[in-house]
């Protein structure tokens, strides 16, 4: 992970657990300013711990994303503090395990407020402070379920939807405004992460991420990587691009199939806690501090090939050149 000579100056939402727990740690071995955004207090002071004794700065700001003006009012405070914003990472979400015939509307409401609309304000706060100063890099992240959705999870899959159409949309108004500030999307796949066991659900066994399962730490990686090397999407996981690119050419076996198998695969086979607290309209992590890992750490990969290979094309490249010189200078003396 490279340090900078200048310290970098990040905005990441949802910092205080899971994916962006795991990101904001990525970024604090970079020596970054860090402005941590969620709502949950000892989560967000565990943050902050972690990244000072990383080597960076951080400030911690309760803030809900659903809440436009406290997101503004966050932004400003981290300029205040630490000096132009370079790079702004949208990763707060929740969800909601349900049947969409039995969500009540304000259910849906706020799930569209946190994983939607939250990302939407994030940006417009961004931008706001990256376009004079032409430059800054906005990271939305994503998942493979901004492509096909899955039963159970209608809230949460509409909303990723959403942030991909969003995101194009922006994309092509800083391309024709020649802005050098760039928007990337990250698509996840099944990670280890708090979600599965505080977020709202009415399953009849506890909640899990369908396998293959990554750590929360391989997300991270590549969010660090594509601040640095600009991609307008980057896929995390061979899972992600299967999913993605099999919906492509298959849409309505994806829906038989989840169809038969989306249920039993998101739930595992202990049961649920009906009166375990939830997260939808107020933190569980304001009295405990969960970290970046979920219960699955006996399943969940720490590395992604995939990852790798995407983030390595010239090296391949290189590889994959040098490899057919050899063979075509085998053939030139063999015919000799």
């Amino acid at each position: 992970m490279r340090r900078t000579s200048t310290p970098e100056v990040v905005v990441v939402t949802g910092a205080s657990a899971g994916v962006g727990r795991a990101i904001v740690r990525a970024f604090a071995r970079r020596g970054a300013h860090i402005g941590l955004l969620a709502r949950g207090r000892e989560g967000l002071e565990g943050a902050k711990k972690d990244v000072e004794q990383l080597g960076g700065n951080a400030l911690v700001l309760p803030t809900d994303v659903a809440d436009v003006q406290q997101i503004e009012e966050a932004a400003t405070q981290v300029e205040d503090t630490f000096g132009p914003i370079d790079i702004w990472i949208n990763v707060a979400m929740t969800s909601v395990f349900s049947p969409f015939k039995e969500m009540q509307p304000e259910e849906f409401k706020r799930v569209t407020e946190v994983t939607y609309l939250g990302q939407v304000y994030g940006t417009m706060a961004a931008l706001r402070r990256m376009l004079p100063r032409h430059k800054g890099r906005i990271i939305q992240v994503g998942s493979a379920l901004a492509y096909r959705g899955i039963p159970l999870q209608s809230a949460y899959c509409g909303a990723k939807h959403g942030i991909q159409g969003f995101t194009e949309s922006v994309r092509c108004e800083l391309i024709h405004d020649r802005s050098n500030v760039k928007i990337s999307m990250v698509q996840l796949p099944a990670v280890n992460t708090p979600q599965f066991g505080w977020v709202k659900s009415c399953l009849p066994n506890k909640a899990q991420p369908v396998p293959p399962i990554y750590q929360p730490e391989v997300i991270a990686d590549g969010v660090a990587w594509i601040a640095d090397h600009y991609r307008r999407q980057l896929y995390i996981g061979l899972s992600t691009v299967i999913v993605i690119q099999g919906n492509k050419l298959a849409a309505a076996f994806g829906d038989w199939y989840l169809g038969k198998t989306g249920y039993k695969s998101q739930q595992t086979n202990q049961r649920a806690d009906p009166g375990r607290p939830n997260n939808l309209w107020a933190p569980v992590d304001e009295d405990r501090d969960y970290g970046a890992h979920g219960d699955f750490d006996d399943r969940a990969k720490k590395r992604s090939w995939q990852l790798w290979a995407d983030t390595h094309r010239g090296m391949l490249g290189l590889i994959g050149i040098g490899m057919a010189g050899i063979a075509a200078t085998s053939l030139l003396w063999r015919k000799q």
